[in-house]
This record gives structure tokens, sequence and C-alpha cells, in this order.
């Protein structure tokens, strides 16, 4: 495990992942169909030089990121309610189910939260089907990579770990962010429900490869943009935009897969995709095998990480949110507790 001063995230600001995922075309029309998926990958080398023309196929239209209207957000919950909640799950086997605000206090901003920034995100039809938007996504990515590197587990991460150690028996971490800090502050079982980006899968092979071999591949490949890739994160990072001068990079080149020739993406799922059947298969274990259920620091917004709640609930088990703002879970759960997660989390301890 880490040392204090790693853990704590204090090492600068990540990356705004999110930047890497706005989209980069509008979608075609607005009654797209929401089931719609995209055909087999074509097994063809791809660069952003071939000038290939963007997909004519209608595009999901997925809902903006950003905080929910009318809603309110830094409320505390009292320590009567926070207690009340401990004694629920002391000593019972626990999931626990992660999303975007258990990240932020190590510099990774959320989706939905109060400081969140309103923009459309990126769909994995968009992505497959159009070399503008893989262009875009893998430049402002290779700038973003070093630092987002620099994210390291916060305070809420490293308090999780010991509880799932000691007084709260956890089934599993099922996190649906894709940063990898829960494995590094020591909890286990870790299921990474919507994958790890620092991953890379061939979407015609499904062979995976390191994230950081092809970073450094993709900088032998555009070498003005590896010559100025201090300048272009710092631009990156005080753009009103957070990416202004990485969109002007229209000749940025990505490699195909190096086996098959296919498409690489990054190994975490997009929207409009659903995460896979194992993984899925295995959170619903966890679930099933826990008598409660945790939720730290997501809004429920999406299906995919609201159906074990559904779950949870259909199986009779208590459900504990804790949250910052409004969850589509809230109606469901048995106590809802409002606040910070390490604040909640250290109340829990004892520490």
């Amino acid at each position: 495990m880490s040392t204090d001063s790693e853990q704590t995230g204090q090492a600068g600001p990540a990356a705004d992942v999110g930047r890497w995922f706005s989209t980069a075309t509008a979608p075609a029309r607005i009654d797209a169909p929401r089931s719609a998926t995209a055909s087999a990958p074509p097994s063809a080398p791809v660069s952003a030089s071939s000038a290939l023309a963007p997909s004519s196929r209608p595009l999901m239209r997925m809902p903006a990121w950003g905080p929910v209207e009318g809603a309110s957000y830094g409320l505390a919950s009292a320590p009567e309610l926070v207690e009340e909640a401990r004694d629920l799950l002391t000593g019972e086997p626990t999931a626990v189910l992660t999303g975007a605000g258990m990240s932020t206090g190590s510099g990774l901003p959320d989706y939905r939260g109060r400081d969140a920034v309103p923009r459309a995100p990126m769909t994995f039809q968009e992505f497959m089907g159009s070399d503008l938007a893989r262009r875009r996504y893998w430049a402002r990515s290779t700038v973003g990579w070093t630092q987002f590197l620099r994210a390291r587990p916060n305070r809420g991460h490293v308090l999780l770990a010991e509880l799932g150690a000691s007084t709260l028996p956890v089934t599993a971490v099922i996190t649906q962010n894709v940063d990898a800090l829960h494995q590094q502050a020591g909890s286990e079982p870790v299921i990474d429900l919507h994958g790890r980006l620092d991953r890379v899968r061939c979407q015609s092979c499904d062979t995976l490869t390191r994230r950081e071999s092809l970073h450094h591949r993709m900088l032998a490949m555009n070498p003005e943009l590896a010559a100025r890739l201090p300048e272009l994160a710092a631009d990156a990072a005080q753009a009103p935009d957070g990416d202004a001068e990485v969109d002007r990079t229209s000749d940025f080149r990505y490699p195909a897969c190096g086996l098959c020739g296919g498409i690489l993406k990054p190994d975490v799922v997009f929207f409009g995709e659903s995460a896979r059947r194992e993984v899925v298969a295995a959170a619903y274990g966890a679930v099933q095998e826990a008598s409660r259920l945790l939720v730290l620091g997501s809004s429920l917004t999406v299906q995919s990480g609201l159906r074990f709640v559904r779950a949870a609930v259909r199986a009779g088990s208590p459900v504990v949110i804790v949250n910052d703002g409004p969850t589509r879970g809230d109606e469901q759960a048995t106590l809802r507790i409002h606040g910070r997660i390490e604040d909640v989390l250290e109340a829990w301890s004892g520490s």
C-alpha cells in the first residue's frame, strides 16, 4: 500500500478525464434508436491523417453531463443518522458500489456533481463510426495522460479499504470508476464495472494492451505534439473549455491494433455500450452474496449502477446511499446519508 502522503491525492490536479470523452460530432438526429449498436469494426489500419469521412449513421442522443438543475448540494446528515448507518452495516457482508464522487478528492472531476462541467458525452457509436471522434479522443488523452497518472487514492479510498478489512466485511467493491484507485488503496476484491483506463482493447481481436505503451507509441507518431506536450498540457488545464489547443491538432495520428489492424479503444465502457457480461455477472454475484449494499459517490443516473440497487431491494437487503446531491436510488434507500464520503467514512471508522 502507498504511504499516507501518496494516498491523499496531493500530487497536483489530475486530468479532467471527462474532457477526453466529450463528443466530437453532433448526433445526426434526435430520434436515433437508443438501443443501436455498432457493427463489427473494420480490420484495416486507421489513422487521423487518412481523411476518413465521419459516419453518416445516426448517433445516440445522450443526456449531457452537468449538475442536476435545482438540486441541493453541500448538505450534511445529522451525526445520529450517520451512526445509524454504521450500525446497520457493521459486521454484515456488504457489497459496495462506487461512482465518480469517490474520486473527486483525488483530483478527478465528477460528471453530475455541483462542480461538474456541462458537456455532451461521446458515445460508443460515435467513437467506432467516426475517425474524427477517435482522433479527438486520442489527441486529448495523450495530452492528459501524464496528468491523469498523478491521481492517487484519497482518504475515502483508504478508509474504505481499512473498513473492508475490519468492521465492514466487503464481498466486493463494484466501481463505476476507471481509475484503479481502489486497487491502489488496498481494497479487494474490486470489480471494474466500466473497465480501466490504463488498458486498451482491440475491438476486432479483443487483445488487451497497456495504455502506457500506446502512449509512447502515439508520441512517436506525433513528434510535433510530443515536443509541445508540457505546453499543451498547461493550455488544456487553463483554457475555458479545457482543451482549446488540443482541438487544433487536426493532424494527430493514432495506430491500429498491431495484431489484426482493428480499431483500438480504451478498455472502458462508453455511453451507448454495454458492460462485459462476465463483469456484470460477477457484480450481481457480489450483491447476492451480501446482506447489505453501500453506495458511495454515485448519482445512479445510468442503469448500469442503478440495477444493483434494485437487485438488493428485490432481495430484501438494506441499501445505504452516501452522496452529495440527489441520486436516482434515493427513494429505494433504507438510509440516505448526505455529506462528503471521507467525512462519513471517518465517522464510521472512529479515526
